[in-house]
């Protein structure tokens, strides 16, 4: 099935203009038809998925910009591409260990003031 911007937009949840800088910065390449106009497959719906979790995670516009232009090479950039992940994943374990941090600091804090009173 192929999908207009618009429609796309619609299903992915993200505008138009979101969609065109995502393609500026070459995290998604849209398909054209005979008259030149964009349209979109099931699959970029769930590679636009995927850009969209990554983004979630903290990744930033440049290491998703790796990481689409490695996956378009294809798969013998694999590799590449779990390096890219690994990494990330390292990232948002030291961001939990920070926030953990925190709560406990914070959960001491309460302690401290309910034992005053």
């Amino acid at each position: 099935m192929q999908y207009s911007i618009g429609e796309f937009s619609k299903i992915c949840g993200l505008t138009i203009d979101t969609l065109r800088f995502y393609e500026k910065n070459e995290l998604v390449f849209s398909n054209r038809d005979a008259n030149n106009r964009r349209f979109y497959t099931e699959q970029d719906v769930i590679w636009i998925e995927f850009i969209i979790r990554l983004k979630k995670t903290g990744m930033s516009i440049k290491k998703m910009k790796s990481y689409a232009k490695l996956r378009y090479e294809g798969d013998s950039t694999i590799p590449k591409r779990l390096k890219i992940l690994f990494d990330q994943l390292d990232d948002l374990h030291k961001s939990q260990n920070e926030i953990d941090d925190h709560i406990k600091f914070i959960e001491h804090k309460i302690k401290t003031y309910l034992d005053i009173n």
